[in-house]
């Protein structure tokens, strides 16, 4: 059910040897994320439940659900990267239907990420679900 660019991701840490290398990649695609615009930054679209400062700015355009993120921590913005690769361009009925817990556990996140970032990352992906059963 993954994305494409989710699916690809897998692959590529598939080839990584250690988490380091992939706690590494996860930071390079935050890099790599256009940040998202400071007027975008307003209470509406921060993340409550994080341990940084976290904004997810969604669209929904014709049934398809993309989003915008950024965090003031580079792994978060990586971990936002991740999601993106995961959610971004399906359907409604797609995002709510998505395990995201199995799905990132293909990565090893489940395993490898603090208390609070998983944390973090749990309000993450409920924000980006509740926002799907809105508009569906």
């Amino acid at each position: 059910m993954a994305q494409p660019g989710f699916e690809e991701l897998v692959e590529d840490f598939e080839f990584l040897e250690d988490w380091e290398d992939r706690y590494r990649m996860v930071i390079e695609l935050g890099r790599d994320m256009p940040p998202l615009e400071e007027a975008l930054k307003v209470p509406a679209t921060k993340v409550d439940g994080c341990a940084s400062q976290v904004w997810l700015h969604p669209r929904i355009e014709s049934g398809r659900f993309h989003f915008e993120g950024d965090s003031d921590a580079m792994i978060v913005r990586g971990l936002i990267a991740v999601l993106r690769r995961l959610y971004d361009g399906l359907s409604l009925a797609e995002i709510v239907a998505v395990d995201a817990r199995a799905e990132l556990g293909r990565l090893g996140l489940n395993e490898h990420l603090s208390a609070q970032r998983s944390n973090g990352l749990r309000a993450m992906i409920e924000r980006i679900r509740g926002i799907a059963a809105e508009g569906a």
